[in-house]
């Protein structure tokens, strides 16, 4: 995809707007170094003048001073310039990096299965630093470039109309020839930031299952999958470089033409006698500052093409659509238990593949539902659709009578509280893990709920108390420490609806009393939906639904089913939900 000049547009004046008193002052020290740049060569012809005329020495040590302070100033400016670029270009990629974020927050569950955290990380982190340049000084530098150079070519005029006439030509036609060389770069620099991305993805899954990849013995595996990726990688690399370097070597050619054209003309002018030895010097200098800014051009040409691959991958994820939009229009959910329908609703991945199918639910204010079924049944299909990471292919999902795609997002998952297996444990205090960084959460509150769920005698074992950091991935915490965290969490948020995927089955028996209580504390005065596993959780159910290939193969009162002796339910219990549903 070639990107337009209207995308590059849009990127800046988005990032660059909120910011525009640093921008404005990077473009006024660019245009004071510029303005030195030009000055400087008219000092030194004037100092040479001025010694072959046999000048005062105090006349020249002036016009030397006048030389050093203009070189100082230069200098300064320089300084001042890449600080306040850098401040320009760590405030836009942040922004940047944020909404990335947002947006693939947003996202649903069938973009997160098709791209790697790994592949997200590079996009986000990765192709982002690469368009730090491009924010900080890379477009201005290049419009500043373009002045410097028509006004060394104006101020050849003034000096002589046929140098000047020579050298505008000379630079036109170096122009022409970048204008060519743009944009090879491109493709090849693209494929190095995918190849880069695959490898980020590699290795992500990889090291997030180094236990697994151990125990199986797939370590040589692993890093031959690694060598294949580093060396792709490689070969992009080279690819992208290479013709990089071709072009700059072109340049690199034209400019030294360029200077051999200004030697030439000035040593015929100097010994036609029409020419000062100052102005020669003038000469050569400005053909010296005319061959930089088209070299420094050519440099910002390739690093717009090393920025245009990272710019095409972000704007293309930040154009992904998102399929799951917020509502309009509804009324927001009162607090308290909310009552849960889904009216004939199905659900597919593709046409082909059928997941749930014409599914019928009504669950009361405050009754639990037990939620039964094989491995690949559509358990936790069903419970995606109502925290909207899926919308139902056909059908309605209501709470409290409310078409859930009618609700916001934000209201929609400030009535849900989920529980699932696997819980995430930040790198960071106990208090942040447990409010998630809402500041509105009170350390007293916290310790409520802490006590409430019985995890109090864990919590004063810690040394630090809410300030003592947990470390990655929850190591150092057991299963059932890190599930009751997850039950502190979601009864912090006061959620109407609880939905839990039970994971007590593998905890020891005090564990699992323990997780017991929190259950029925954390379920009370709400509406429940568990995903049930064992048979301590299945009798506090009111109703039972048992879903058998995506569809509802049982569903009814808890007692009745257990009483009728031909139901599934009733058999399950029999054999032993344990060994019917592991």
């Amino acid at each position: 995809m070639k990107l337009s000049a209207k995308t590059y547009r849009d990127l800046l004046i988005t990032y660059l707007k909120p910011q525009w008193v640093r921008v404005l002052w990077l473009c006024l020290l660019l245009a004071s170094s510029i303005s030195i740049a030009l000055i400087n060569p008219q000092i030194v012809r004037t100092f040479i003048d001025s010694a072959s005329a046999k000048g005062t020495l105090w006349g020249l040590l002036f016009i030397a001073l006048i030389f050093l302070l203009l070189s100082i100033a230069r200098q300064i400016i320089t300084v001042i310039e890449a600080y306040v670029a850098a401040n320009v270009s760590l405030t836009a990629t942040n922004a940047l990096r944020a909404d990335l974020m947002l947006h693939c927050l947003q996202l649903d569950a069938t973009f997160h299965t098709t791209h790697s955290p790994g592949e997200l990380i590079e996009r986000i982190d990765g192709d982002v630093s690469s368009l730090s340049t491009f924010f900080s000084r890379l477009v201005i530098a290049l419009f500043g470039n373009i002045c410097l150079l028509i006004g060394v070519l104006v101020l050849l005029f003034l000096v002589d109309w046929r140098v000047g006439g020579v050298l505008s030509v000379f630079t036109v036609l170096a122009f022409l020839l970048v204008n060519r060389l743009r944009g090879l770069a491109t493709p090849y620099w693209e494929a190095e930031r995918q190849a880069s991305a695959d490898l980020f993805g590699f290795l992500e899954e990889r090291l997030s299952g180094t236990e697994d990849v151990r125990s199986s013995g797939a370590t040589q595996y692993m890093l031959q999958g690694l060598s294949v990726h580093s060396r792709n990688r490689l070969r992009k690399l080279r690819k992208a470089m290479g013709v990089n370097f071709s072009t700059w070597g072109t340049i690199t050619l034209v400019n030294a033409l360029g200077m051999a054209i200004a030697l030439v003309m000035g040593s015929y002018f100097y010994w036609a006698g029409t020419m000062s030895s100052g102005t020669v010097l003038l000469l050569f200098l400005y053909t010296t500052t005319l061959t930089t800014p088209i070299e420094q051009i050519v440099n910002q040409l390739r690093e717009l093409q090393q920025s245009a691959g990272s710019i095409e991958r972000v704007v293309t994820l930040l154009n992904t659509k998102l399929t799951i939009v917020d509502g309009q229009g509804a009324t927001p959910l009162a607090p308290g238990a909310l009552e849960v329908a889904f009216e004939d609703v199905s659900f597919h991945y593709n046409e082909d593949v059928p997941v749930l199918e014409h599914i019928q639910l009504q669950l009361a204010p405050g009754s639990i539902m037990g939620l039964l079924g094989r491995t690949g049944s559509g358990k936790s299909t069903l419970t995606r659709l109502l925290e909207r990471l899926y919308d139902p292919t056909a059908g309605v999902v209501r709470l409290n009578g409310t078409d859930i795609r009618m609700l916001t997002l934000d209201d929609l998952h400030e009535h849900i509280g989920m529980v699932t297996q696997d819980v995430h444990i930040l790198h960071t205090t106990i208090r942040n893990n447990l409010t998630l960084f809402d500041a509105c959460i009170t350390d007293a509150q916290i310790l409520e709920a802490l006590d409430l769920l019985g995890l109090e005698p864990w919590y004063r074992s810690q040394a630090d108390g809410l300030d003592t950091v947990l470390a990655p991935g929850g190591s150092g915490l057991s299963a059932g420490e890190a599930q009751l965290i997850a039950f502190a969490r979601v009864f912090l948020r006061d959620p109407g609806l609880v939905i839990l995927d039970e994971a007590s089955s593998r905890l020891d028996p005090a564990t699992e009393r323990l997780l017991e209580h929190a259950i029925d504390r954390l379920l009370e005065g709400r509406t429940g939906i568990i995903i049930a596993h064992r048979l301590a959780t299945v009798q506090r159910a009111d109703t039972i639904m048992i879903l058998e290939h995506g569809k509802c193969a049982e569903y009814g009162s808890r007692q009745d089913l257990a009483h009728d002796a031909t139901s599934r339910f009733a058999q399950l219990l029999r054999i032993g939900l344990e060994e019917v549903l592991a």
